[in-house]
């Protein structure tokens, strides 16, 4: 079992910066790809970001291209979400998960689930 924790979320200006991270515990970290996900309000879970187990491939949205970093730290069990020049259709809730070796976009894909942790972008 590969348990995560998202943590960072909370209240900023458009413009502003938010960095998540996901502490895993249970499984090491090190065979495990991790993607972001966010849900916002009435809409579908989409993804973010993700890193595969060997940091050679990160992928992003288009609409968080240039703007988010994804990277991960093995030894401290955690990957982390940088955002930066936050905009309004950022807000929602964040969940990191985790998957065997390679990203994957689609959500079903993914059998371990953090609990999200809100991201709101408001003046």
């Amino acid at each position: 079992q590969l348990y995560l924790v998202e943590s960072g979320g909370g209240l900023m200006q458009p413009g502003g910066s938010l960095r998540l991270s996901c502490e895993t515990s249970g499984y090491t970290l090190d065979y495990y790809a991790i993607t972001w996900f966010r849900q916002a309000p009435g809409k579908e879970r989409e993804g973010v970001s993700c890193i595969d187990s060997n940091s050679v491939t990160a992928n992003y949205a288009d609409s968080v291209k240039g703007r988010f970093t994804i990277s991960r730290d093995n030894a401290k069990r955690t990957v982390y979400l940088q955002m930066d020049s936050l905009k309004s259709e950022d807000t929602g809730v964040y969940y990191c998960a985790g998957r065997r070796r390679i990203c994957d976009p689609g959500v079903d894909k993914y059998p371990y689930w953090g609990q999200g942790t809100q991201v709101t972008v408001s003046s």
